[in-house]
């Protein structure tokens, strides 16, 4: 069943920022790019390094343990486009921050 659960205050990150945030049992990184919210499982499929500890560049972040690249907007790779991570539906209501998880 799924639930929104708040994730931030709107001026809590600002545009390039991310932060980390528990969703029951998995990390989910949330990402601010230009003004607009996304979030992503924050584990890289590759060794599970911390996706909302990277650097983001634009719309895509790169994991901090190896570089592997994702796009924060759709959770796939830019580089190969057989890996992802799960992207997660953000809604923001007043200055509230809410992500959608199962």
């Amino acid at each position: 069943m799924s639930q929104w659960i708040h994730a931030a205050k709107t001026n809590e990150l600002k545009p390039g920022q991310a932060k980390i945030i528990s969703a029951g049992d998995r990390d989910i990184a949330l990402f601010n790019v230009d003004g607009t919210f996304h979030a992503i499982d924050n584990l890289c499929p590759h060794r599970g390094g911390p996706l909302g500890d990277g650097v983001l560049e634009g719309r895509v972040v790169a994991c901090p343990w190896h570089g592997w690249r994702f796009d924060v907007t759709t959770g796939n790779s830019p580089v190969m486009p057989s890996v992802s991570v799960d992207k997660f539906e953000v809604a923001i209501e007043g200055d509230n921050v809410k992500v959608k998880v199962d």
